[in-house]
């Protein structure tokens, strides 16, 4: 579909149009025919019998299961030109009914209903490719500026035939906008870490990035949520602007003030998950009228409906009866039959008197993405580096805790010799550095990906890039750290220790404690993939670290370990850290001091490579089985990262 920017240059809308004809970005009809359709066709959005049932757990067993109904056969219709408002009181089911339509629902909820935009049945990529979403929760990267934001979004979705001084003349118009112009270039912010840009200036920046592409189809979750008055109408009016050039918008709304109520077109009002009014904001109080409740000169009509069908505590069995009264009226009336008929129009593409050709879709599935997979890449990975070259405290703290470790390792086994007592020191040495940058690693990035989660799976359902591209910058941009924070320690600590002179070992100990690192950051990714939030990975991952370091080789010798845990020895990336730092340390060593009292003595490294059961030729095998946990733990976790990337589907109901 051609998103035709406005700007004050006639010819802009000329060239955008010209290359979009050249690209062949004009859309073809549903069905797969080569029809093009008109510049900025509208789109009429309509929902019939949408349910939404969540398991609730009473008990034990599958007996103790029981269907929650949160939304109960809500239908609804959007046109063009039409902004739509979602109230109603809490616990209505306002963001369940918005998270539906977009196909953004938990996939623990089952939903059933039906979908259609001018007559054809939807689904998540056709709709992602032509609509917008405005998260309730503003979810951005902190160290990026306001204009870094835009145009990072700019140049993920909007038409991949645009060039760079027309994303940038479109980004400078949205800004203005919005009232954002001013704060350009300052750092959107870490609340806590990094000062940057206020609450009402954060929630318009949501707004701004989803106008960017000038979508048919926008949806908003409460988008005035934490903005004054002034800012709400400024928002609400930007709404109702981008409304009245033929979009659809709809949004979710939370007590509106009466001058922000009046600037929408209609209202759809909710009441314990049913439908009890969808008409135009007159009409509605035509409507309470008639039920015998009429709202006073003086009060809010958006205050007015919400407390009207909200649930009192102290008058529960009342409430409930008026609520569903009014839904059952509603049904019956002629603003409801009216609104029925409307749907069932559009859901025969009969009501805007078209065919469906509103958008392009081949044979071939419909791709949500509006650039292609280098392009993502590119803009993905620029901000991952960003990002962490941009937050000097978290630099600084990860150096300095790497250099007060080493230097703590480093004093507590100071200058050890080649002895009896010197062999088993510096033995616990190495373990210890194993297990201090493992915990370390794991847990660093556990916080890190857990917290930037959510932002990346807003962006991925806004169709912004894909799953592999997310993950693969990711690894990309964490690599150095991998690579230097190893560095860092050994340079301090190796020597300081004792451990075997000749560089030729320091730089394959540095290399195999760089695979160790790498390992354990694999593991972080795959945990942070596994949970639900960080809480969650946090408290697993301690659970799961320490048996792979307890079979790790040197607290158990691994012909000791039992059979039913021997599976935990081989995917640790102890066990093979360990043997290949032992073997490294031990091999070349030809002579170990043992006084004539001792009745055990490990007379060369080749004893103490036997007393762990070690096999002196594996130090390349084992480098390569870290390198395949380094994989696969990457991998495992990649998958997990796609699971958490399926979009709910709606069972659409024929």
């Amino acid at each position: 579909m051609v998103s035709f920017i406005k700007t004050p240059k006639m010819s802009f809308l000329l060239i955008s149009y010209m290359r979009a004809v050249k690209n062949e970005e004009v859309a073809i009809s549903l069905d797969g025919s080569s029809k093009k359709s008109q510049a900025g066709e509208g789109l009429t959005y309509s929902w019939d019998k949408v349910n939404v049932f969540a398991s609730t757990t009473q008990g034990s067993g599958k007996k103790g299961v029981t269907q929650k109904h949160i939304l109960k056969d809500m239908t609804g219709i959007c046109r063009p030109g039409e902004l739509l408002a979602i109230m109603g009181a809490s616990g209505a089911g306002k963001t369940t009914l918005l998270n539906a339509l977009t196909f953004r629902s938990d996939n623990a909820l089952k939903i059933t209903g039906k979908l259609f935009i001018n007559g054809r049945k939807l689904n998540a990529d056709i709709l992602t490719k032509s609509s917008a979403f405005v998260q309730q929760e503003d979810l951005f990267i902190g160290t990026f500026t306001v204009r870094e934001q835009l145009m990072f979004q700019a140049n993920l979705m909007m038409d991949r035939g645009l060039t760079q001084k027309e994303r940038v003349a479109r980004v400078e118009e949205v800004m203005q906008e919005l009232s954002l112009t001013k704060c350009a270039k300052t750092l959107i912010g870490v609340p806590g870490r990094i000062k940057g840009i206020s609450g009402g200036e954060t929630k318009r920046l949501a707004v701004a990035c989803e106008l960017l592409t000038n979508p048919s189809l926008l949806f908003l979750d409460e988008p005035t949520s934490g903005l004054d008055s002034f800012m709400a109408q400024s928002v609400v009016q930007a709404m109702k602007t981008s409304a009245s050039k033929g979009k659809t918008v709809i949004s979710t709304i939370h007590q509106p003030s009466s001058e922000v109520f009046a600037l929408f077109d209609r209202v759809l009002l909710m009441g314990e998950g049913r439908l009890a009014y969808l008409g135009n904001t007159q009409g509605a109080m035509s409507f309470f009228k008639e039920l015998g409740h009429v709202c006073p000169k003086t009060y809010n009509p958006a205050d007015f409906f919400i407390t009207t069908l909200a649930v009192e505590p102290e008058r529960e069995e009342e409430s409930h009866a008026f609520v569903h009264s009014t839904c059952d009226t509603f049904a019956v009336s002629s603003e409801g039959l009216a609104m029925a008929r409307a749907v069932e129009e559009n859901m025969q593409g009969t009501a805007n008197g078209n065919d469906g050709s509103w958008y392009q879709m081949s044979k071939k599935s419909v791709s949500p993405y509006k650039v292609g997979w280098w392009q993502q890449f590119r803009a993905v990975l620029k901000r991952s580096v960003l990002a962490n070259t941009r937050e000097p405290i978290v630099l600084k703290t990860k150096v300095l805790e790497m250099i007060m470790m080493s230097l703590l390792v480093g004093v507590l086994y100071l200058d050890q010799e080649m002895t009896q007592d010197g062999v088993d020191n510096i033995n616990g040495a190495i373990f210890l550095i194993q297990i201090e940058m493992s915990f370390t690693i794991t847990m660093g990035v556990i916080s890190a990906f857990c917290m930037e989660l959510p932002i990346f799976l807003r962006e991925h359902f806004n169709g912004m890039y894909r799953t592999d591209v997310y993950y693969l910058s990711k690894n990309i941009a964490e690599f150095s750290f991998t690579m230097v924070l190893p560095l860092i320690f050994l340079s301090i600590s190796y020597y300081m220790i004792g451990l075997y002179a000749p560089a030729k070992n320091f730089f394959i100990c540095l290399g195999i404690f760089i695979l160790v690192f790498n390992a354990a950051s694999g593991f972080g990714l795959m945990i942070s993939c596994l949970a639900k939030d960080l809480n969650m990975a946090l408290t697993i991952s301690t659970p799961m670290l320490v048996p792979l370091m307890l079979l790790g080789g040197f607290y158990i010798s691994v012909d000791s370990i039992p059979v039913y845990f021997i599976w935990i020895y081989y995917i640790s990336w102890f066990s093979y850290g360990n043997e290949a730092l032992i073997v490294n340390q031990w091999a070349d060593v030809e002579e170990i001091k043992c006084p004539d009292k001792e009745m055990f003595c490990r007379n060369n490294g080749t004893d103490v490579i036997e007393q762990f059961s070690f096999n002196p030729n594996n130090l390349g095998f084992d480098c390569g089985l870290l390198i395949v946990l380094i994989i696969g733990f990457r991998l495992l976790g990649f998958l997990l990262l796609l699971n958490k990337t399926r979009r709910k589907t709606i069972k659409q109901i024929d």
